[in-house]
């Protein structure tokens, strides 16, 4: 579940592209199914200039063996040349029904997942991001909610920028956990759903949606583990393999993993119903969404932004909310759904 940032070194070429439009970028590879991927561009071979057939299936093999690993599985809709610039092909890939733009060398040496516009107005300052939302109305101590699928890499980044705000506040704020959940999720079926009626559902297939159900029994049973568990879980698990893996990890916190199973088992439907109540509630669409006092927050996903608006929301601020917690982290950008 950890937000992993991989970084492929590139070989010694030349690029022959204007550099007045396009950059490259440390971007986010990460859309709905993928893992994220920050990169100044992948190196994929080094050959010379190959038939558009060619460098989509070696651009294609590359991003489902070296990005996604198994996770899923991407294809390209079409390939074209890139306008103004030479050597370069479009790609339009495809990842689970959602598409978006990347760009690779016509001899498929290097692979760009995104362009970025440098024209274009620049992105709020960090600064910017620390500021509260105003319209989050208060109370003597607020309702945090925060919706996450167990492996949207957009969502276990607002958990890394929320469980310090957790430690930090301590019992001045409860910050509940919640989860994003989908019917009838691709036609439904057991890949994606746990009830026959394709009720619940979750976007990166079953083993999340299982993941989400034990934490969910984790906060009800044992809350003041739950944090740490997600840290380390994050970490140490994978959307392949949380089903084998995560009672490792359980164990090693001192969780009693029998009294999460059973409750998995025995409680599952009663739970997710509940979340699906929440979902429709709020209008959650995405992950991560983060609820205070019944509005959405859109700053930041830096503790100290977390902080901020959290502590707006209290009708007399507790002393906890003095404390500077870290500005490092990511703008409000990104989400699966």
């Amino acid at each position: 579940m950890t937000h992993e940032k991989k970084v492929h070194e590139i070989k010694s070429q030349k690029v022959c592209c204007s550099d007045k439009t396009w950059k490259i970028a440390a971007v986010v590879l990460a859309i709905l199914l993928v893992v994220s991927v920050i990169t100044n561009g992948f190196s994929i071979s080094s050959a010379k200039e190959l038939p558009k057939k060619k460098v989509s299936d070696m651009t294609l093999d590359f991003i489902n063996k070296a990005v996604l690993q198994g996770q899923t599985v991407a294809t390209i809709d079409s390939i074209s040349d890139l306008k103004g610039q030479s050597c370069l092909y479009n790609i339009t890939l495809n990842i689970q029904g959602k598409t978006f733009e990347s760009y690779v060398t016509k001899d498929a040496s290097i692979l760009f997942p995104q362009a970025i516009n440098m024209k274009a107005p620049a992105t709020a300052s960090t600064a910017d991001q620390q500021q509260p939302a105003t319209d989050i109305p208060k109370a003597d101590k607020p309702e945090v909610m925060l919706f996450t699928m167990a492996y949207c890499p957009y969502g276990n980044q607002a958990e890394e920028g929320i469980i310090p705000v957790v430690k930090a506040m301590g019992s001045d704020v409860e910050i509940q956990p919640h989860y994003v959940i989908y019917s009838n999720y691709r036609g439904g079926g057991a890949d994606y759903c746990l009830d026959q009626d394709n009720k619940y559902c979750s976007m990166h297939g079953i083993q999340e949606l299982n993941e989400g159900v034990r934490e969910l029994c984790l906060y009800k049973y044992d809350k003041a583990k739950f944090w740490d568990y997600i840290s380390d879980v994050n970490s140490k698990c994978t959307s392949a393999n949380v089903d084998k893996c995560w009672e490792a990890v359980a164990k090693a916190r001192g969780i009693d993993t029998a009294k999460i199973s059973a409750c998995q088992k025995d409680e599952a439907l009663a739970l997710l119903a509940k979340e699906v109540e929440l979902n429709a509630k709020y209008s959650v669409q995405g992950s991560p969404m983060l609820i205070i006092n019944g509005a959405e927050y859109s700053g930041g996903r830096t503790p100290d932004a977390y902080k901020t608006s959290i502590c707006s929301a209290f009708s007399k601020a507790p002393a906890s909310c003095g404390q500077q917690l870290s500005t490092e982290g990511a703008q409000a950008a990104g989400n699966c759904g």
